[in-house]
């Protein structure tokens, strides 16, 4: 009995594990299958990380490359502008320095005027050579023959139109003082009629107004002594100044004369509208307006009484046909409108 109620309860008991083993074999068989499944998931989420983490990898060098060449545009671009600009300040430089040098030459160089066409490079230099070195002396103002294409060769071969009488000169020193007492031959006169100019080149040099007068309606073929014979009376001529034409020479009809002192100007005054040269020139003072004379009141009206009876002609000849004329409206005056009747005064008056 004992033996079968032993088998009894093994049978019972394996029938219970039996019935309780596909329950828990299912959860592990199930765990296992997850496990598989999940694992792929994991192995492709690290692939993408991997894959992430290697553009993010190729991106940087990519910008690490392109600072790089950037790097090396912008200092190549900051070398061009630093030669560029060491080349701008060099030629600002430059550019500074020939206009000094230019200043300091022009110091140096004294211009002479009111020369005859026969004078020549030799006689200038042996005129002024007792005051220092000379450097160069260059021959200006000179028109051409007809048969010279230019006037460098004019000068060189002396072929001078028959019609020009003067010539300018610049005559380099090579110290500043020497060009300063070169100005002592200032009016002297090399041959006869001919009286010349010497002043510095420089723009430092003005002209002092106070002592100076302005001349108009000159003769054109007028000479520089003609006009300082004719102001010799009122004083000292420092300097005369015809302002000529540079393609044929001739006088442009005024000029300037510059006196010793001040007094001379006042007496140059009264030579107001005399006659030089067959013309009443015009005399001022540097500075001053020209004014038109006023107009005389006794003069012919002619011209205009002329104008007006054309006029009145013309207009008789239009109004000489006269036909129905509008009358024209007020000012400011309104047309004046129809009464509007109302309808049963309309009707009544029917």
């Amino acid at each position: 009995k004992e033996s079968k109620k032993r088998k009894r309860t093994e049978q019972t008991e394996r029938a219970s594990g039996d019935q309780s083993s596909p329950v828990a074999q299912e959860p592990a068989v199930t765990a296992k299958k997850a496990r598989k499944k999940e694992l792929p998931e994991a192995e492709k989420k690290l692939a993408e990380r991997e894959h992430a983490l290697e553009q993010a990898d190729e991106e940087e060098e990519q910008k690490l490359s392109q600072n790089k060449v950037k790097q090396k545009k912008g200092a190549s671009h900051a070398v061009t502008k630093s030669v560029v600009n060491s080349g701008s300040s060099t030629a600002g430089k430059g550019q500074k320095k020939g206009k000094l040098d230019d200043e300091t030459v022009n110091r140096r160089t004294v211009f002479v005027g009111n020369l005859p066409v026969s004078c020549t490079t030799q006689m200038l230099k042996s005129l002024f050579k007792e005051y220092g070195q000379i450097k160069s002396i260059r021959l200006r103002s000179l028109i051409p023959a007809e048969d010279t294409p230019s006037k460098k060769l004019a000068a060189i071969k002396h072929k001078v139109h028959p019609n020009a009488k003067f010539i300018n000169a610049y005559i380099v020193f090579k110290e500043e003082c020497d060009a300063v007492k070169a100005l002592n031959k200032n009016g002297t006169e090399i041959t006869s009629g001919f009286h010349i100019r010497v002043d510095i080149a420089s723009r430092a040099s003005l002209h002092d107004n106070k002592r100076s007068i302005f001349l108009g309606n000159l003769s054109y073929d007028i000479s520089d002594d003609a006009v300082r014979e004719h102001f010799s009376i009122c004083g000292g001529v420092v300097a005369v100044r015809i302002v000529r034409d540079r393609q044929t020479g001739l006088g442009k009809g005024f000029g300037y004369v510059l006196f010793e002192n001040t007094d001379a100007v006042f007496l140059a005054m009264k030579l107001n509208n005399s006659v030089l040269m067959g013309r009443k020139i015009r005399v001022k003072r540097c500075g001053e307006k020209w004014k038109a004379p006023p107009k005389t009141p006794g003069r012919s009206r002619a011209p205009k009484d002329r104008a007006d009876a054309t006029l009145k002609n013309k207009m008789s000849s239009r109004d000489s046909f006269v036909g129905e004329k509008a009358t024209p409206l007020k000012k400011g005056g309104k047309p004046k409108r129809l009464k509007t009747v109302p309808g049963n005064k309309a009707g009544k008056n029917k």
